[in-house]
């Protein structure tokens, strides 16, 4: 909370209403209050005395909301948050109109190394832009080093003071936002307000709530050693790393995008962003926003780069290799990399010359295992459409494979398809039409071909394919990229779409003969990156996600471990590496330890046996040998033994 007011009026106003609840919930629990004489037979003396039991839990209440709104965290007190606009983007104003591409590659027909960006809902041309250059880049990471050389100092109050402006921003701006996201990426605007605008608002007010604490130097143990551990002290100091860098994807352009120079700047650090080449018109406006926040906070907006680039193979010339210029730059001092695996090996190759460390999430094929305990399989079904169709399959948490126990197979099976076919998911533009719409589109055309083998593949196996299954001609929108909500069930591990991550609306559902065979299927695939598991019986529910080979679990949730600002990232070909929550935080830090004398009086002192020139190597031997004794023995009599040849060997 940025401003908290709280008068008599309030107060008062908070202690009646918690009284209220509480009179509640004694009425539930069938406490007579107006009834004095039923409640002294149940449980109290008199009415007064009921009373004033509600009185003290309500004022204990409003302690406790004071505390955590006020006290726990002292920057609330004072920190302001800067108001600061932009102008709203032409292409998300209403009745926008537009040609439409004529060709979907990313590099503009018309523009010689110059890419191209289009809604993918509708197809229409947004704008182009000039792919960036070697001394392009050169010159941001010039400017981003001379403005980290003086935020690398900055107070704890100005950074908050950044996070506090911009959450406040999202706040009063989440359509707009919403829009931007949704006309660059093709996603419906309730994907944009849960897949993008939730996480960052939860991100930035865990940062804002626990950030402060994470970064303060972390006191240790310090040495074991007898005489050493009563005047040495320990401490790991947390400082900024410099200029870092993170290489995203456009599946969530707004939070991909932010998520990174958050921390970055919380850290004390400058960073270059690349962004996709998918969503550059999204990200120029969204780092307009930022530095815009950082240019009404007072402080340099330099602090953040945006670059990009056309991938190798689309470059006018064929040595510029702009991309690998990038990854290999010795002026970054950790690099994030969000995306595929083909790309992540030359990122890997690049940074390896500059010995930079690289922080890799490469997607999943995440298992929803559903046990035979689970109650609610109605309940269950709207979570997996939820998690299997939400930004049109294009999450790298999303659900790739419903893995259900043999009890309640076919009746969940029954239920989805009822759901998708009777009524089918309605597909479209939501920012461009007063239709509802359900599912909105993908980035690109260019896999359709790959999702339509992979279904061929399956049905050829003996998997059934209940809805969907290719690409779909939108008929408002014929050059918009849309596929299908797929339904295909009773698919086996020996399948290409069991094994191979779909990133998109298909619904995979495989059977499993009990607990033990769901664990066996959802490690059978070569990915580790998230996973959730639903049933009644928490301890076998604990048991699965223990055996489960992922780097993330929910327990009878989706995908949460995210918004609880956990550290995310995967295991085997998912990546490796973990950014969010506070070792995200960490990871962008010089843990730098530092040990001093905790007592004025006391200092090291090289002991006369062991100075140069040494005089005797015998009684030089002979010190160290009881120094190290006496420092570690369990035996008292071996203790006083090495004190006692200490004092000899000294003299």
């Amino acid at each position: 909370m940025s401003e908290i007011y709280l008068d008599s009026e309030m107060l008062q106003q908070l202690n009646s209403t918690v009284q209220l609840h509480f009179i509640e919930w004694l009425k539930a629990q069938h406490f007579d209050i107006r009834n004095p004489s039923h409640i002294v037979a149940q449980h109290l003396h008199d009415q007064s005395t009921i009373m004033t039991l509600i009185t003290t839990i309500s004022t204990c209440f409003i302690l406790y909301v004071f505390y955590k709104l006020i006290i726990a965290n002292p920057y609330n007190k004072f920190i302001k948050p800067v108001k600061f606009e932009i102008g709203i983007p032409v292409p998300i104003a209403s009745n926008w109109k537009s040609k439409r591409v004529t060709s979907k590659s990313i590099k503009d027909p018309s523009n010689p190394n110059h890419i191209q960006c289009y809604c993918p809902a509708t197809g229409q041309y947004i704008a182009s832009f000039p792919s960036k250059t070697k001394t392009e880049l050169d010159d941001m990471i010039q400017r981003a080093e001379i403005a980290q050389s003086k935020w690398s100092t900055s107070s704890m109050e100005r950074r908050l003071r950044v996070l506090t402006s911009l959450r406040e921003y999202i706040l009063s701006n989440q359509e707009m936002i919403a829009s931007i996201a949704c006309r660059d990426s093709g996603k419906t605007k309730l994907d944009a307000s849960m897949g993008e605008i939730l996480v960052t608002l939860e991100k930035l007010q865990w940062l804002i709530t626990h950030g402060p604490s994470v970064l303060k130097p972390s006191r240790r143990p310090g040495p074991t050693n007898f005489f050493m551990k009563w005047y040495k002290g320990a401490e790991i100091r947390y400082e900024p790393l410099g200029v870092v860098s993170a290489i995203v994807s456009w599946n969530y352009p707004f939070h991909n995008l932010w998520g990174p120079i958050i921390d970055s700047l919380f850290t004390g650090n400058a960073i270059v962003m690349k962004c996709s080449e998918q969503v550059v018109w999204s990200s120029e406006i969204f780092v307009q926003l930022l530095r815009e926040c950082l240019i009404q906070c007072g402080e340099d907006p330099e602090l953040i780069q945006l670059f990009y680039c056309l991938p190798p193979n689309l470059e006018e010339d064929s040595n510029e290799e702009t991309a690998n210029y990038f990854t290999s730059h010795k002026a970054f001092k950790s690099i994030t990399f969000i995306g595929s695996q083909q790309v992540s090996h030359q990122i890997l190759r690049c940074a390896a010359e500059a010995i930079t460390p690289v922080v890799v999430e490469l997607g999943g094929k995440d298992a929803f295992i559903v046990l035979d305990s689970v109650k609610d399989l109605q309940s269950i079904s709207s979570i997996i459409l939820r998690g299997t169709f939400q930004s049109s399959g294009q999450n790298c948490i999303g659900i790739e494979r419903v893995i259900v126990s043999e009890k309640n197979y076919a009746t969940l099976v029954e239920i989805l398809s009822n759901r998708m076919n009777a009524s089918p998911m309605r597909q479209g533009s939501d920012i461009d039409s007063i239709d509802d719409i359900d599912v909105g589109a993908m980035i690109s055309d260019n896999r359709f071909d790959e999702l339509e083998l992979l279904v061929k593949d399956a049905v050829s196996k003996g998997a059934r394919l209940l809805c969907g299954g290719s690409r779909f001609q939108h008929p408002k929108y014929p050059q918009g990229n849309y596929f299908q909500p797929t339904l295909l069930v009773d698919v086996t591990p020996d399948m290409k779409i069991a094994q191979n991550e779909v990133f998109g609306p298909i619904l995979v559902m495989m059977r499993a003969n009990d607990t033990e065979h769901c664990i066996k299927l959802a490690n059978s695939a070569p990915f580790g990156l998230g996973g959730s598991v639903f049933g009644s019986n928490m301890q076998e529910c604990n048991y699965v996600a223990n055996e489960l080979k992922t780097g993330n679990v929910a327990i009878n949730d989706f995908a949460t471990f995210y918004v609880c600002q956990l550290p995310f990232g995967g295991i085997h070909g998912s990546g490796y590496g973990k950014f969010g929550g506070e070792e995200g935080l960490l990871r962008l830090c010089n843990a730098k330890s530092v040990c001093f004398d905790t007592l004025p009086f006391i200092s090291t002192q090289i002991p006369k046996p062991l100075d140069y020139p040494i005089k005797s190597n015998t009684k030089a031997w002979n010190f160290v040998k009881a120094f190290i004794t006496a420092s570690y023995t369990r035996s008292t009599w071996q203790f006083v033994k090495s004190l006692l040849s200490l004092g000899k060997e000294s003299a």
